[in-house]
């Protein structure tokens, strides 16, 4: 991997500033994840042209509607067209304290919710942190507010009824224990979101969440997490939206891997069972295979290639995912990563 290079983040998030978390297609801006994943993935030189670019398709910032008081955050949960208010109540909460200990505290109010916008909230928290890891600056501060406005904005819960597994094991063969949604009661309607609301009516899905052990090293454990559902997304994604889909099985829990460092043991622990358990939603209302029945095998492009591709090719997904998987790759090798990247890069229409 080419060394992380972040001079023009700052001035890619002033452009971006003007702008909401949404898109004029009605789908969800990518913008300031994609930048900060070019920065770890060392093109600097890519940030600024990908973002001039990206923006025609974003919408203005949206107006404030009013204040949300901070005994009475929980009523403003889930609310989309609050964002602003919830950024301005971030900004506030920022200038408070030390942005460490606000991440920390919110990571875990929100962890319950890491589904939310098909999982894009925690996504953009753990590129703002990476970055705000990296240097801190009034405008990496200002992104992190908007990145958990858009986590509380969109909150989502998952039914689950912990405690009911047989035994906790290990993601690979956790997985295979996750029952997935008949073709007949599935219920997507557009959007990720929509086909997660089949999983209330689905009480097979409620004891996913007590299926993964979270013992041991927790950055252990994401990598493990990361590597199983790379897998997964080999054994079902097959066409535009599926690899849209799979891919954030994989890049939600990479976030989550940037947050760790910033919460207790017990929170870093809470926060895995989400992550897997929001995982596992994608894959038991999109799939069927819970890994490729064959063995996997590397692609010929290495790191620096798959990398050029990715940033000729200028999807949002394509850049942020070759990083995810280039980043875990780094950490664990697993033939998975690559494959998976080289998968996405294929089949995703060029931006």
């Amino acid at each position: 991997m080419p060394a992380a290079s972040y001079a023009p983040l700052d001035d890619a998030l002033e452009i971006m500033a003007a702008y909401g978390p949404d898109l004029a297609n009605g789908l969800t801006s990518h913008a300031p994840m994609a930048a900060e994943a070019l920065c770890a993935l060392g093109r600097a030189d890519a940030v600024i042209p990908w973002v001039e670019r990206y923006r025609r398709g974003m919408l203005p910032r949206p107006p404030a509607h009013a204040r949300i008081a901070p005994e009475r955050w929980r009523e403003a949960l889930a609310q989309e067209h609050r964002f602003a208010d919830w950024s301005a109540f971030f900004e506030e909460e920022l200038r408070d304290g030390p942005w460490r200990a606000v991440l920390a505290r919110w990571v875990g109010r929100l962890a319950p919710g890491i589904c939310a916008s098909a999982t894009h909230g925690v996504i953009r928290v753990g590129h703002a942190a990476r970055s705000l890891g990296e240097s801190e600056s009034p405008r990496r501060v200002r992104e992190l507010a908007d990145a958990l406005a858009s986590w509380a904005s969109t909150y989502q819960e998952l039914p689950g009824n912990g405690g009911t597994a047989a035994r906790r094991t290990g993601s690979l063969d956790a997985i295979k224990a996750v029952a997935v949604v008949p073709a007949e009661l599935r219920r997507f309607a557009g959007t990720i979101t929509s086909s997660l609301d089949a999983l209330g009516d689905f009480p097979a899905f409620g004891p996913v969440i007590d299926l993964l052990d979270v013992g041991g090293d927790t950055q252990t454990v994401v990598t493990e997490l990361t590597d199983t559902f790379a897998r997964v997304y080999l054994a079902n994604a097959h066409d535009v939206l599926t690899v849209i889909v799979f891919i954030h099985g994989v890049t939600s829990i990479a976030a989550l891997g940037n947050l760790l460092p910033y919460l207790d043991d017990a929170g870093r622990r809470a926060a895995l069972r989400f992550a897997w358990q929001s995982s596992c939603a994608l894959y038991a209302t999109f799939g069927d295979r819970p890994t490729p029945e064959a063995s996997v095998d590397p692609p010929d492009e290495d790191a620096e290639r798959l990398i050029d591709r990715a940033v000729a090719h200028g999807d949002e997904h394509a850049i942020k995912f070759t990083e995810a998987c280039l980043g875990q790759h780094a950490r664990r090798p697993s033939p998975a990563y690559l494959a998976a990247a080289r998968h996405a890069l294929a089949v995703l229409p060029r931006a």
